[in-house]
């Protein structure tokens, strides 16, 4: 049997075979969107202690979406939750728009306020507050860093992308930035060239897995004067092209903005995602000058049963 690594440097799996799902009860819902059409996908079981790594695998694989997550224990009480992430490929350390949905899963059934998940990224807190009867949910990340790309590295992965040096924002320069597993941050000049994406899925596949990368995080700057961004995350090492909403990667975005010097002040940042999927997403990012953790804040709906 061959094996596989998580884009995060988990221990190798088996690859993964669908199981079947009759059994195990898996929530869907959409994260950092208010309509199911839209947001990122996430299935999430809240009853997870009885299940191995390679059956979470397989029901990952089974759903299909980005991530899944899992549940292995718990504390109602304490609402406290130990919290894993399967890829359809591979386990994850972390995952933004999971977390999201299955905080908002656990808030529909034991009502509003604070979670503490236990993750193998680290302890992540979670409010959950209800706003024109929905639930909306604040991640506080990990304490994040960023640190300047290779350049070498940088010329590699372009070609995968199928850019040029000279599409990239100067004032933005590429980092690989950490808010509970990596991420290359390349900011593009043009939206256009943004929403044309169209890469070489094997060859970044290969790069970011050589790396421990689990997004490259492409993004657009509306205006010079406002931290307002249009984002892109290819997602190879994942096993989709894509993913329309990435909080562990708007996490270290966050991080990345502060290396810069650009967080002088308590502020928000908007991430606008997905739309050149037909997937909009919103992500707000809340950012201090003092903490390297990160606020990332979403909605989250659940979405109807294909069976159904």
């Amino acid at each position: 049997m061959t094996t596989q690594t998580s884009a995060a440097g988990a221990s190798p799996l088996p690859d993964a075979t669908p199981a079947t799902s009759d059994a195990i009860d898996v929530l869907r819902y959409s994260a950092f969107t208010a309509d199911p059409a839209g947001g990122n996908p996430a299935g999430v079981v809240l009853d997870a202690e009885a299940l191995d790594d390679e059956q979470m695998l397989g029901v990952a694989a089974s759903v299909g979406y980005s991530e899944t997550a899992f549940v292995t224990a718990g504390d109602t009480e304490a609402r406290r939750y130990r919290l894993r992430y399967f890829s359809p490929r591979a386990e994850v350390a972390f995952c933004g728009h999971a977390t999201i949905a299955t905080a908002v899963a656990l808030a529909s059934r034991t009502g509003t306020g604070e979670l503490l998940f236990d993750t193998p990224a680290g302890e992540i807190r979670v409010g959950t507050t209800t706003e024109g009867g929905l639930i909306r949910a604040t991640l506080t990340s990990v304490p994040t860093r960023s640190h300047p790309a290779d350049e070498t590295l940088i010329e590699t992965v372009l070609r995968a992308l199928r850019w040029s040096r000279d599409e990239l924002d100067a004032d933005l320069p590429p980092h690989v930035a950490f808010g509970g597993n990596d991420h290359l941050v390349l900011a593009v000049t043009s939206r256009e060239r943004l929403a044309a994406l169209d890469y070489d899925f094997d060859a970044l596949h290969d790069i970011m897995r050589h790396h421990g990368w689990t997004t490259v995080h492409l993004v657009h700057r509306e205006a010079p004067d406002r931290l307002d961004f249009h984002a892109r995350d290819p997602f190879p090492v994942g096993g989709v092209v894509e993913d329309p909403a990435t909080g562990a990667a708007a996490a270290a975005f966050g991080g990345y903005l502060r290396a810069l010097g650009l967080v002088t002040e308590p502020l928000r940042v908007h991430i606008r995602q997905g739309e050149d999927m037909g997937r909009p997403s919103d992500l707000y990012v809340d950012l201090r000058p003092d903490d390297p953790r990160v606020r990332v804040t979403g909605q989250a709906v659940a979405i109807p049963d294909p069976g159904q």
